[in-house]
C-alpha cells in the first residue's frame, strides 16, 4: 500500500471518528440513559454494546443509502418523531418522579432491572428518537460521500460512538461516591427528565 493511499484511507478513518465524536457528545437522551446505568452498573455491557453496534448499523445503513430513502418518505418520518417524542414524555415524567422521592446509591438494598427490561427502554431511546436518525443516518450517511473511502468513514464514526460509550458507562461508576446520597440522585434524575422533555419538545416543533 503506498503512503499516498494509507494517508487517505488515514484521512477518512479520522474523519468519520471526528464527526462522530463531535455529534454524540452532547448530552441527549441516549446519553443520560447510558451515564445511568454505568453509575448504577446495570447491564453496562450490554447497554453500551445496544448503542455501539447502533450507531453501527445506522451509519453503514446511511451510507448505503438509506438517508435518500428515508428523506423521500416525510410521513414516516413524521410518525417516528410523534412516537418518539411520546416516549421520551413518558421517560421524562418517570424521571422526575424518581426526583421527587430519591434514594442513595446502594446496590445492595435495590434489585437491579431486569436485563429484558434495560435492552427494551435502551432500543426505544435509540430507535425511537429522530435525531439518532438525523446524525447517523442523515448527517455522517451525507457526508461520507465525499470522502473517497466512505466505508472507512463509516467505520472510523462507529469507532469514535464505541470509544464514547464504553468510556461513559465504564467511567461513570467513580461518580457512585458522590451520588451515595439522595440529594444527588434528585439532582441527576431532574437532569435526566428536563433533557428528555427537552428533547421531546424539538421533536414536536422541529
Amino acid at each position: 500500500m503506498s503512503t499516498a493511499y494509507g494517508r487517505k484511507v488515514l484521512t477518512s478513518v479520522l474523519a468519520g471518528f471526528a464527526a462522530s465524536a463531535v455529534l454524540i457528545v452532547a448530552i441527549g437522551a441516549q446519553n443520560a440513559f447510558v451515564l445511568r446505568q454505568g453509575l448504577r452498573r446495570e447491564h453496562v455491557l450490554a447497554v453500551v454494546a445496544v448503542c455501539a453496534l447502533s450507531d453501527l448499523l445506522l451509519i453503514l445503513a446511511g451510507i448505503g443509502g438509506l438517508g435518500a430513502v428515508v428523506t423521500a418518505r416525510p410521513d414516516a418520518v413524521t410518525v417516528i418523531r410523534w412516537v418518539g417524542a411520546a416516549f421520551l414524555v413518558a421517560y421524562a415524567v418517570l424521571a422526575a418522579r424518581r426526583a421527587l422521592r430519591p434514594a442513595a446509591l446502594n446496590p445492595a438494598e435495590r434489585a437491579p432491572a431486569t436485563l429484558g427490561a434495560t435492552l427494551l427502554t435502551c432500543l426505544a431511546l435509540t430507535y425511537l428518537n429522530p435525531h439518532v436518525y438525523l446524525d447517523t443516518v442523515l448527517l455522517l450517511g451525507s457526508v461520507a460521500q465525499q470522502h473517497p473511502h466512505r466505508w472507512l468513514f463509516g467505520l472510523g464514526a462507529a469507532a469514535a460512538s464505541l470509544v464514547w460509550f464504553t468510556a461513559l458507562g465504564a467511567g461513570a461508576h467513580r461518580l457512585a461516591p458522590l451520588l451515595a446520597r439522595p440529594a444527588a440522585w434528585r439532582v441527576l434524575d431532574g437532569l435526566i427528565a428536563v433533557v428528555m422533555l427537552g428533547v421531546a419538545v424539538t421533536l414536536v416543533v422541529s
